[in-house]
């Protein structure tokens, strides 16, 4: 169905007794999430992701409002949604300029916020002249090629215990009863705060590495694969890999600053950044190794780091791709 056709089926169901509970929201969220649908749809047979699925009421819910369907007063920051009135919210940032929309979000912890659209003007960020490679790991999150060690925060398992108590008291309760659904909001509570911890450590380090920078070279790394590897799998998911990344490609272009990646297959470790050198075998559990030919101790991570540094420079010279032919033992 186009959403030409399921908007004509909702004015249908508007009128019917069953559903005419749909007459209580505001007829332009119901549109919105028909035009979601649409584009759901859209890019699965674009083959750009899976067919589309159903959402669980349990799960996060979104609405969203058109410019017909909200009044926002900048002067007292009141906001009024249609068919709802005055919204009660605990603002923690002034509006920059008027919202183009606005999306009520639920939370599966039961919490609420509200995102507004905005267009603003991003000031770029002054230029420092350095540059850094960073080797992303589980042991230590990041190491960087100036030699600064960043931990892994490990949130997860820190609450490891108390979120398998609370998986325990849930898998107890009675399916469809009232304390059932409490307790899957107590499990949906702690994994919320793992994630806003996780979310805001690395929002700090990712601005930090921003700020500092002019030019930052990652490694291609292929963490779909890595995940298939169930012993390593939680804590590469602990770790928010992946959006370490996401998040320094998105502020990079915001603040005019450059990530550059070099070639996944790049012997970052295995290199010696002193000589070239390229060790045959190098296991994950040996962490300092001493180089055959130059006869120089090396960090494994940081050592990986200072060969990334130097592919991303190659790659920004001769082009992506870039792996430096060595002799290799």
């Amino acid at each position: 169905m186009t959403y030409a056709e399921s908007g004509r089926e909702l004015t249908l169901l508007k009128r019917k007794v069953e559903t005419a509970w749909l007459n209580e929201v505001s007829s332009v969220a119901l549109q919105q999430a028909l035009r979601d649908l649409q584009a759901a749809f859209n890019n699965f047979f674009e083959k750009r992701t899976g067919y589309p699925s159903f959402k669980k009421k349990s799960q996060r819910a979104t609405a969203r409002y058109t410019g017909s369907a909200f009044r926002f007063e900048p002067s007292n920051r009141r906001l009024i949604l249609a068919k709802l009135g005055v919204l009660r919210i605990k603002w923690d940032r002034p509006l920059p300029a008027p919202p183009s929309s606005v999306t009520v979000i639920r939370q599966p912890s039961g919490r609420f916020f509200v995102s507004f659209v905005v267009d603003v003007q991003v000031e770029p960020l002054p230029q420092t002249g350095q540059e850094v490679g960073i080797d992303f790991g589980v042991a230590r999150l990041a190491t960087l090629s100036t030699g600064e060690r960043i931990g892994n925060p490990r949130h997860l398992h820190r609450r490891q215990s108390q979120l398998a108590l609370l998986q325990r008291r849930l898998a107890r309760k009675k399916k469809g009863s009232k304390r059932r659904m409490l307790a899957k909001r107590a499990v949906a509570r702690c994994h919320q705060k793992i994630a806003d911890a996780r979310k805001d450590a690395l929002h700090k380090l990712t601005t930090r590495l921003v700020c500092d920078f002019d030019v930052i070279s990652i490694e291609d790394l292929n963490l779909r694969g890595m995940v298939k590897n169930h012993a390593l799998a939680r804590s590469l998911s602990d770790a928010g890999i992946g959006m370490v990344m996401r998040m320094l490609n998105e502020k990079a272009g915001r603040y005019g600053k450059e990530i550059r990646r070099c070639d996944r297959f790049f012997p970052s470790s295995k290199m010696c950044s002193g000589c070239g050198y390229i060790v045959s075998t190098l296991p994950l559990s040996i962490r300092e190794w001493t180089c055959p030919q130059c006869s120089v101790v090396h960090d494994r991570d940081e050592n990986a780091a200072k060969n990334i540094l130097a592919a991303g420079q190659a790659v920004s010279a001769r082009g992506v791709d870039v792996r430096p032919v060595r002799a290799s033992a």
